[in-house]
Parts: structure tokens; sequence; C-alpha cells
């Protein structure tokens, strides 16, 4: 049981405001820290805390931030492939509002030097049995990875955010695409609803798992019909990270499930829309549990706070 992430690790600078500053304004901060972050980091860390076995591929600078990085993911329980840079260390600035929301501004440094894939790379990404991709590191590479992935039999997931345009290179080697309401508007505009978008996006026997915030998530699984997955209702303390500790968690949910790529007829899996749906309950706890804590990587739980929260709701 593996998965493996490609994608990016940043030094988030913290600030708990009472409200986001509007443009032109200076608002006071009530508090100031200095955590782990990157989507590909929180990703990471959220499938090895959620009982997968993790590598991870990243791009860091000869930094104490690209140290601490490194060091805490390993500490997480994830195997860190990290190249060292002549850049600094990606970076993002977060303001935190009293209701938990947040405004986030990155500095992609280092993160933009993971150009491509080297042999080692590929090989850890083609011995996994899930890979999961977000797009905070340069599209090539994301494509490299799941072409890498796709030929070796690996299910691939992509979270597709920050989102872009995908080109079609790309989509054609992905299994599951993971994209929110926001998201999902860009990606399929003429939808005209969740459902809509949804089954747009599921075209080409892709499944499409697209996450409604407070309402939940809608699982949608190729050749199935859509399912809404209720999320839980708890007090949000801070929103960051939260839609990481999704991906991370439903990846390696997926992982123990045994769900193969598409098409891999030699390799039967479980139901796929029960997988799914099982995976999506499983990661909606994770969410759950996080918006509780503050930050990005000290929020997302372990599996035992998990399977406990998830005991405790029945």
């Amino acid at each position: 049981m593996s998965t493996a992430v490609v994608g990016s690790a940043n030094l988030d600078l913290v600030y708990r405001v009472d409200r986001i500053p509007s443009p032109g304004e200076t608002v006071l901060a009530t508090s100031f820290t200095a955590v782990p972050g990157g989507k590909g980091n929180n990703q990471a860390v959220a499938a090895a805390r959620a009982g997968s076995d993790v590598t991870f591929v990243v791009a860091l600078g000869r930094d104490t931030a690209g140290d601490r990085l490194a060091e805490e993911a390993r500490e997480a329980g994830v195997r860190v492939l990290d190249r060292r840079v002549d850049a600094p260390t990606g970076s993002a600035v977060i303001t935190v509002d009293a209701a938990g929301e947040n405004s986030i501004v990155v500095d992609s440094g280092a993160n933009a030097s993971l150009i491509s894939l080297t042999e080692g790379e590929r090989e850890a990404v083609a011995a996994a049995d899930v890979l999961l991709l977000q797009l905070e590191t340069p599209l090539d590479t994301v494509l490299a990875a799941a072409v890498a992935a796709h030929a070796a039999g690996t299910l691939v997931v992509l979270n597709a955010a920050p989102v872009r345009d995908l080109p079609a290179a790309l989509l054609e080697h992905v299994d599951l695409l993971i994209v929110n309401e926001h998201e999902a508007g860009l990606l399929a505009p003429a939808a005209s609803s969740a459902e809509a978008a949804a089954a747009e996006l599921a075209s080409a026997g892709r499944s499409v798992v697209l996450t409604l915030g407070g309402s939940g998530s809608l699982v949608l699984a190729a050749g199935g019909s859509p399912v809404l997955v209720p999320a839980h209702r708890v007090e949000v303390v801070d929103t960051t990270g939260a839609g990481d500790t999704f991906c991370g968690a439903l990846a390696a949910e997926l992982d123990r499930s045994g769900v193969v790529r598409r098409g891999a007829a030699e390799r039967p899996g479980p139901d796929l829309t029960a997988a799914l749906v099982a995976a999506a309950r499983f990661a909606s706890a994770a969410a759950a549990l996080s918006v509780q804590r503050p930050g990005a990587v000290p929020s997302i739980p372990t599996l035992e706070e998990i399977r406990a929260f998830v005991a405790d709701r029945r």
C-alpha cells in the first residue's frame, strides 16, 4: 500500500486577524506563526498520517526553511525525495479571520524548479499504487508524473488547484479529478449545477469528486450516478489546509481499498462508486478534524483520530 505525491512545499507565514483586510487597509494581527505548508506537502503528510506509505517528490531551497520542511515531513512518516536548488524555499503569507476563513498569497520559490523528473523520481512514481498531484508546480512536471504513473498502472489522482486550464494530454492520464466548487465553475463554465459540472468533468471514463465546503462532496464514479456525501458539522477555527487534508486522506483510503486504474481489466478492484463514496466519507472526517485546529500541517489528523471521530459520529 503506497502513495506517491509530486508537488510543492512552502513555509506558511500565518497571521490571525479579526477580519481579512480590504484593498488599501491595514489591520493588526492577533498572533503569528510560521508552519509547514504547500499543497504537495500538506497532502503528502495527510496521506501518511491517514495510514499510507508515502513518497514525496519536491524541490526545496538550500536554506533553513527547506531543512525544516524536509525534517518535519519525515517526522510525519513521509519518505522525502527532495531536490535542493539555488532558490529560496517556497513560502506563503496567510491571513486567517475570526470565522476561520483565509486569504493566501504564495511565492513559488524552489517549487518552480521542479522541472521534469529524474529517473529515480520516475521509478518512485511508477512503484506507487496511487499518485496524487496538484498544480503548484510546473505543468510539464505534473504531466510527466501522470504519464509515468499511467504507464505503470498506478491510479492517478489530480487535485486541480490552483485552478488553470488542463490540457487534454494531462486529462487523458487522470483517473480521478478532485475539484472544489470554484474550480469546477472555471473548468466547466457552461454547467448549470454541481451535478452538471461533475458530469462534464467526468467525460472519457474519468471519476470526479467535487467538494462543496460545508455541504459535503459530490462523488461521481466513472459510469456511475452522482452521490452526495454530507459534511460533518463542527466548530471552525481555521480552514487552511482542509482541502489538502481531504485530498491526502482520500488518496490514502483509496490506496487501502485497492481501487485500480481505469482500463486495468487484468487487475479487478472493488466497486468503484462504493469505494469512492467510502473514501470521501473518510476524507470528510479528516477535513472536519483539521478545520477545528489552526495551521495547515499542524492541523492534519492521524488515522487513529479519524477513526475515533467517525466512530463517535455513528
